[in-house]
C-alpha cells in the first residue's frame, strides 16, 4: 500500500479508469456477439441496429487507445459485409 496521498490517490484514480475501461471494452465484445447472433438467426432489421451501435462504442473504444484503429476497422468491415450479406 502506498505512503504517498498522491500516489494513494493515482491508485483509486487508476483502479476507476480500469474499471471503465473495461466495461467499454466488455460492451463492443457484447453488441459484437448480439450482432453475430442477430445475423444468424435472419433479423435484418435488429442486425442493421446492433451494426450501428457496434460501430458507435467500437469509435470510441479506439478514440480512448483501448482498441487498435486497424483492429476497429477490420471487425467494422467483417461485420458490415455480413449484414449486407444478408437474405
Amino acid at each position: 500500500m502506498a505512503n504517498i496521498k498522491s500516489s494513494k490517490k493515482a491508485i483509486k484514480v487508476i483502479a476507476k479508469k480500469t474499471d471503465n475501461n473495461h466495461e467499454l471494452k466488455a460492451r463492443v465484445k457484447n453488441l459484437i456477439k448480439e450482432n453475430e447472433k442477430a445475423i444468424a438467426s435472419g433479423d435484418k432489421e435488429l442486425a442493421n441496429t446492433l451494426f450501428k451501435d457496434v460501430q458507435k462504442y467500437l469509435d470510441r473504444a479506439v478514440s480512448k487507445g483501448l482498441v487498435k484503429k486497424n483492429t476497429s476497422d477490420r471487425q467494422k468491415s467483417r461485420l458490415s459485409n455480413k449484414v449486407k450479406n444478408m437474405k
